[in-house]
């Protein structure tokens, strides 16, 4: 069983830089993917990128496209999501998950974080 925690949200200007971490304890199979997912009140869970455990394939939504970028440390066990250029509309409660399938449906994605709060104002 894996326990994924996230850190690194906070309250941020537009334009500014935010990295967020996810520690998984636990081990996850070798075939695992990793996603970073975010929601707002009222929205359904929105896909922001995956990255598969082992491998560089890495795969984002069009609207942080350019802006974030995914990554992870396997030693560690930490997956990042290192966001810059910050939007308001980028603000709200970031997850983590993982996956077996390589797919941006929340539904298949089997263990969650707790989520951290981003929150950039104008």
């Amino acid at each position: 069983q894996v326990h994924l925690v996230e850190s690194g949200g906070g309250s941020v200007q537009a334009g500014d830089s935010l990295r967020l971490s996810c520690a998984a304890s636990g081990r996850a199979s070798s075939n695992s993917v990793m996603g970073w997912f975010r929601q707002t009140p009222g929205k359904e869970r929105e896909f922001v990128a995956m990255i598969r455990w082992r491998g560089t394939s890495a795969f984002y939504a069009d609207s942080v496209k350019g802006r974030f970028a995914i990554s992870r440390n396997n030693p560690e066990n930490i997956l990042y999501l290192q966001m810059n250029s910050l939007k308001t509309e980028d603000t709200a409660v970031y997850y983590c998950a993982i996956a077996s399938e390589y797919d941006r449906d929340y539904r298949v994605y089997h263990t969650w974080g707790q989520g951290t709060q981003v929150t950039v104002a104008s």
